[in-house]
């Protein structure tokens, strides 16, 4: 490894290396699951290209419950190895990235004929500490009812009996993706979006792939002796276009989460609540806000657009009314929403909700590999079976083995959490000394980790401390350390301001259309499409449609 490259994702150097570089391995798909095999296989040697068609974690990536968590609900479905190994995983993260694994106490509330009651929830409870190997200081504590309604007010007195409180960690999975990305490229893996695989070489066996820069319009070629598919919810798509009889791999469904402000809903903590219909939702305060959900209904829609329907929100806010009476939330409460696939491994005679959120290898006649479902949390344990394959392909040393539970996922890495808490409080005095919001201080912490000081520093070489220049600042860095090449790639999966600032979307938008305008010399023709698709966002963001075909 280059010890001096830094995370630095510039465009016109990536387009150089893929004309000179001979590969050992080739991606195709740049969310968490492409991102971590990107990680592990550059760690451990090899020479990595990886392609991304959209932006980095436009997909599912961007639109999960932004939860690192072992699955407490798959205890139902006896599926102990995997609260196992994604409970433990929890623990590796949060020590690789304490600002985007940032400890989150959970009160799972139990209340009249409710699917859990106090025996149970004991009981799941301690299994689930045991499978996770949860330190002593955060392992399950059980509350009477007195204790559980103290702890949370705003639950429904009437029906709760008590409650648990236990251990997760918040995430925000887009900032995740990317940092793992750059991480991978400090390790000299080769990643590019808006770089859409067209077609794969085969000689026999796949050996390469065509791709499209659509920022460009040129066409590339890239050869390498393994490729690996790991493209979620485009699976079945991207192998039936190669072989029509392949048979569906992958059973979709649709989760959907809505964003409320924070004074709408004043969680003391997050909630973990059951449903009528026995499926599980969270209610989890974030900065400003406090966001909901999910739902878990089968998805047969467009893969490219996936939407928030009137039902969904329907749902949630029935879900709330029972536990949370008192709330009475409304739709014009909710000031934004998220709606993502799940890629979930197909099984005959399962509801969406009984799933399994395991993964799936598969080895294709063509030497083709692909890897479907899985977890966020999981992420660095499936790309460790994929390289592993990778590297046997390759017939590589077997001493050379997975690494990347010691790869910090920042340059200059916050030791733990505590540090973390203490930069918060650093930078929302600096932020508030400057006559901001102390909000501010800590969204640049959160977001960026100790790279907060990269945009510090650009922000204080300006002439004026404004906001608008914070955010410009902000703008700056992910164009030149994060690839970023489109309004929405700043303000959904940079930033999440989509998603849990849209205030901040409407006000600067504009501001963020000229200064890419400007910074990439943009004709009109680019302006218009990027607006159109800015303003389509926006709008799937606050609208709840009729049906999931808008």
């Amino acid at each position: 490894m280059n010890k001096h490259r830094f995370s630095v994702l510039d465009r016109s150097e990536v387009i150089d290396e893929v004309r000179e570089k001979q590969f050992d391995l080739i991606i195709v798909g740049g969310g968490i699951t492409g991102a971590g095999i990107a990680l592990d296989a550059a760690s451990r040697g090899m020479e990595v290209l990886l392609l991304e068609k959209n932006d980095f974690a436009s997909g599912t990536s961007s639109k999960s419950t932004k939860l690192i968590h072992g699955g407490l609900r798959y205890l139902k479905q006896f599926e102990f190895a995997l609260v196992k190994e994604t409970g433990m995983e929890r623990a590796v993260v949060h020590k690789l990235a304490p600002h985007l694994a940032v400890p989150e106490k959970m009160l799972l509330p139990f209340v009249t004929d409710g699917t859990y009651g106090s025996f149970s929830t004991s009981v799941g409870l301690k299994v689930y500490d045991f499978l996770a190997d949860v330190v002593k200081k955060d392992r399950r504590k059980m509350l009477s009812r007195f204790h559980t309604l103290a702890a949370e007010p705003l639950l429904n007195k009437t029906i709760v009996e008590g409650g648990g409180i236990y251990s997760e960690y918040r995430t925000d999975d887009a900032r995740l993706t990317i940092e793992v990305l750059k991480t991978a490229h400090r390790y000299e893996a080769t990643v590019l979006n808006y770089a859409e695989v067209t077609a794969f070489i085969e000689e026999e066996k796949v050996s390469g792939v065509k791709f499209k820069d659509h920022l460009s319009s040129k066409e590339y070629t890239a050869t390498a002796p393994c490729v690996v598919a790991a493209v979620g919810p485009w699976l079945d798509e991207l192998l039936q276009r190669q072989d029509k009889s392949v048979k569906q791999k992958l059973r979709l469904t649709k989760g959907v989460h809505i964003v409320v402000p924070h004074q709408k809903f004043p969680l003391n903590q997050a909630v973990y609540f059951d449903t009528p219909d026995e499926r599980m939702v969270f209610a989890i305060p974030r900065g400003r806000v406090t966001y909901i959900g999910t739902t878990d209904t089968e998805y047969h829609g467009a893969l490219d657009r996936v939407v928030t329907t009137q039902k969904d929100l329907e749902y949630l806010l029935g879900a709330l009314d029972r536990v949370f009476p008192h709330i009475n939330l409304k739709k014009e409460d909710v000031i934004s929403n998220w709606a993502g696939l799940r890629p979930l491994i197909e099984e005959e005679g399962k509801t969406p909700s009984e799933l399994s959120r395991k993964e799936e290898i598969y080895e294709m006649e063509n030497g083709l590999i692909a890897i479907a479902g899985g977890k966020l949390t999981g992420y660095r344990q499936m790309a460790r079976k994929v390289v592993d394959e990778v590297q046997q392909r390759l017939d590589m040393p077997h001493d050379v083995q997975c690494r990347t539970s010691l790869i910090p996922l920042t340059e200059a890495p916050f030791s733990d959490y505590g540090v973390v808490q203490k930069a918060v409080r650093y930078y929302e005095d600096l932020v508030e000394a400057e006559g901001l919001d102390r909000y501010y201080g800590w969204h640049l912490v959160s977001t960026y980790g100790s790279n907060a000081a990269v945009i510090w520093r650009k922000f204080m070489d300006q002439e004026e401390q404004t906001e608008e220049q914070l955010v410009k600042s902000e703008l700056w860095y992910a164009i030149e350390y994060e690839m970023v090449s489109s309004a929405v790639d700043f303000l959904v999966r940079r930033t999440s301001w989509m998603y849990f600032d849209i205030p901040r979307v409407q006000q600067y938008a504009d501001m963020v259309l000229q200064t890419l305008t400007e910074c990439y010399n943009w004709k009109p023709t680019r302006v218009k499409s990027e607006r159109a698709l800015l303003d389509q966002i926006v709008k799937d963001a606050t609208t709840y449609y009729a049906s999931e075909k808008p």
